[in-house]
């Protein structure tokens, strides 16, 4: 299952009402078949803008993350009920990509970059990209084509 993270604004509530709507969220989440991999909350500040939802216009929120692995046909359904509910403000479901392993050494970092190979690489693309040049020994004292 791949991983996803969900960023969710919680409306300004009550601690005991802030949990609640964190349950029922990992608990949506957790019926779908999801595994919660971590929750993190990142506090209460003001919004950056008035957001209207529900009847509502809210100018403080309560930010929070979800890490999670849950099925792709699911997300669809996930986002649908979390914009149901009416302490959420704004949700955004983001799929988290691995990061690229690549091996790096000190001793390539510490050649100069004339004899580092990703260097040479980029000199061998370039030499296969330049144009052809006028050959001076074609009996013309001039370049035919020049406007």
């Amino acid at each position: 299952m791949p991983s996803y993270e969900l960023f969710l604004v919680l409306r300004q509530m009550s601690r005991p009402e802030l949990v609640s709507a964190l349950k029922r969220t990992a608990e949506s989440i957790l019926d779908k078949g999801g595994i919660i991999r971590s929750l993190q909350n990142l506090g209460s500040r003001a919004l950056p803008y008035k957001v209207s939802g529900q009847g509502l216009v809210h100018r403080e929120g309560t930010y929070f993350t979800i890490n999670f692995d849950v099925a792709p046909t699911k997300i669809a359904d996930m986002k649908e009920e979390f914009s149901r509910d009416v302490d959420i403000i704004r949700r955004n479901v983001y799929k988290m990509e691995e990061p690229e392993k690549y091996e790096c050494t000190l001793h390539e970092e510490m050649l100069p970059p004339a004899y580092r190979k990703d260097v040479q690489e980029m000199i061998e693309i370039a030499k296969k990209k330049q144009k052809p040049k006028y050959n001076y020994n074609s009996g013309l004292d001039y370049y035919p084509f020049q406007k």
